[in-house]
Order: C-alpha cells, then structure tokens, then sequence
C-alpha cells in the first residue's frame, strides 16, 4: 500500500486538518485508548525522533526488534486493529488535549519542513537506519491508523 507522503506539504496539512476535526470528545470506534490518550500515543513516534525522553533499546532487544516488528512498523502492510505495541507507546495516564494536539501537528510540521533527505538514512531508535520510504511509512500509516480509529 502507498502511503500519504508526510514529507510533502499538501499530505501534511491534509493530515493536520484531520487532526482538526478531533475534540476532546470523540469516540473511538475500537481500542481502549480515549482520543487524547491517542494523539499523545501518535507523538511517541515522533519524541522518538527528536528527544532523549525514551531509552534505547539494548543490543540483544533491539536485534530482536529489527526481525521481528521492522517489517510491521515500517512496511506497507496497514496495521490490524487492537495490535500489542510497544511499552513506551502506552499512554495510561490523563494529558491536555489541545497541549497533545498542537504537539503532534508541530511534529508534523517540523518532519515535513526537514524533508525526506534528511531521514533517507537516518538510524531508528529501535532498527537502525531506514529510508525515506520506510521514515514515511512509519509516521504515515501509524497516523493514519489511529485517525481512522477515531473516525476521521
């Protein structure tokens, strides 16, 4: 599947207007997650990228990471829903909607305005380097996946 190219303006104000279209109060149509829960799960991908907030897989985990979830995470296959994800990626506690939003649409911004060279090559926090293509199909279709489970 070709994913959106969040490394191109228009995809990514066409996602960042889908963004927009979510309030505190919108329902998902499956998981456990409420909406703000997941705009905070959705800007882990990205705190992953341009923070030291998380650690860094081992070198035995992140081997196992690079066989087993790379080709799932970064692949062109969507996800299914109610999939495991990471533990890093769990967001049990309660966060500021608008805070999480704007946090997530300045990502966005800020990945699309550094472009697609600046990720062809640049390593992973859990497999090593990837391509553009692979940079894009993390952050796109994750994105995408969460949007449709919030119904925009």
């Amino acid at each position: 599947m070709n994913w959106k190219n969040l490394f191109n303006e228009k995809e990514t104000d066409i996602a960042i207007a889908r963004i927009n279209t979510l309030s505190p109060e919108t329902k998902a149509k499956w998981g456990k997650m409420n909406v703000t829960q997941m705009i905070a799960h959705c800007n882990v991908s990205y705190e992953l990228v341009y923070t030291d907030k998380h650690p860094k897989p081992g070198g035995f985990q992140k081997l196992m990471m690079k066989l087993f979830a790379k080709s799932v995470v970064v692949g062109p296959k969507p996800y299914k829903k109610n999939g495991r994800t990471a533990p890093m990626f769990l967001i049990a506690d309660e966060r500021e909607f608008e805070i999480e939003k704007k946090r997530l649409t300045d990502y966005l911004q800020k990945t699309q305005q550094l472009g697609a060279s600046y990720f062809d090559g640049k390593e992973s926090h859990a497999f090593g380097a990837l391509t553009e293509k692979e940079w894009n199909n993390l952050f796109s279709k994750h994105l995408d996946h969460h949007l449709t489970q919030f119904g925009v």
